[in-house]
């Protein structure tokens, strides 16, 4: 009996893997779509460290280490960024430079 429903959870893993590597065209998710939304949540974090900045000088926000934490989630988000432009610089060389 076990193998059974082994079998049938195999099938239902694999149904759940493919649907998930399917391409969805409906949805629009392409790559241009997953890099302008993490674009965006880098720009959303440095917005958010400038105005926590801002709050603090003015005297508003009396937490350095929420101050602090802001600053350095938008570092980490454009270091992260900054990263990722690198390897896919390389990645377009390596293409263009390979012989036909």
């Amino acid at each position: 009996m076990s193998a059974i429903s082994s079998i049938g959870m195999t099938r239902e893993i694999l149904a759940t893997a493919t649907a998930k590597l399917s391409p969805e065209k409906s949805q629009g998710s392409n790559f241009a779509d997953h890099m302008q939304k993490a674009l965006s949540e880098v720009a959303d974090a440095q917005a958010e460290a400038g105005k926590t900045a801002q709050a603090f000088e003015r005297g508003d926000e009396t937490d350095v280490a929420k101050v602090m934490l802001a600053r350095e989630k938008s570092s980490l988000a454009f270091e992260a960024t900054l990263q990722i432009r690198n390897k896919l610089r390389s990645a377009y060389k390596d293409i263009v430079s390979m012989p036909v």
